[in-house]
């Protein structure tokens, strides 16, 4: 095996929105790979201040394990404003949360995670980075076509057709609900982490962080928040139950 290809295997880029999904595969990646870098996509997103959580998010991350510090690669962020000028949908612009007849919310952007994907790999063919994260959950979500397993294995085989490359795409939380995703982050950082994602993270469609909550910032009453407040709250009765067995 070539260096360069040996390099390849070892070396991941994660998907990193500044959310608790990716916040948590964030350091999932750093636990697995030797050199994690990150991309970031600016879409013209209604929650655009997750664009400045993902800096603290990575700092502080990476502060809490030397191991981490030294694995945490490179940032990128690429300009995908296009995509919001061509969706129109509640994540882009101001229209309210419903759900359509067809069952999907209006906060569905079409196509994202597919063009994220798309240009994360092409990223990670310049880089030379063979394993590529994102956050896809379909146990805990809004009902997105596109954060299904199918979908993701779909595209996998499509990369890798038009590109004659072996990309693997991992998605750690597919199968994890929210309150699971909790207990990774605790698994992999302990508390420290559990906090930092709290505090620092954003899911909120609004992009509103006035007002803090138990479980992070957020307005409380959009998809991304109810999620995040009901996987908060199985968590901490998870963490009580277990506490109560020690006693």
């Amino acid at each position: 095996m070539s260096s360069s290809v040996a390099e390849s295997h070892k070396a991941a880029l994660l998907l990193f929105s500044g959310g608790q999904d990716s916040a948590t595969c964030l350091a999932w990646a750093l636990d697995r790979f030797e050199r994690v870098e990150t991309v970031g996509f600016s879409y013209g997103q209604r929650h655009v201040v997750e664009m400045e959580c993902r800096i603290h998010l990575r700092e502080g991350i990476k502060r809490l394990n030397p191991q981490w510090q030294q694995r945490c690669g490179e940032d990128h962020v690429l300009d995908l404003s296009v995509l919001g000028a061509l969706s129109q949908t509640a994540l882009t612009g101001q229209a309210e949360k419903i759900f359509e007849k067809d069952g999907l919310p209006n906060t569905f952007v079409p196509a994202r995670n597919l063009i994220f994907l798309t240009f994360a790999s092409a990223l990670a063919y310049r880089r030379d980075i063979r394993h590529i994260i994102g956050g896809m959950c379909e146990t805990d979500y809004s009902g997105y076509p596109d954060c299904r397993d199918d979908t993701i294995k779909a595209l996998q085989v499509a990369l890798n057709l038009g590109m004659d490359r072996r990309f693997v795409v991992h998605t750690p939380l597919m199968w994890r609900d929210k309150a699971a995703t909790w207990q990774l982050a605790d698994s992999l950082g302990g508390q420290p982490l559990v906090e930092l994602i709290n505090h620092e993270s954003h899911s909120c469609y609004l992009g509103e962080r006035t007002h803090r909550h138990e479980w992070g910032y957020g307005c409380g009453h959009c998809p991304a928040c109810e999620l995040r407040r009901s996987g908060w709250d199985r968590y901490q009765a998870l963490q009580g139950a277990q506490e109560r067995r020690k006693e």
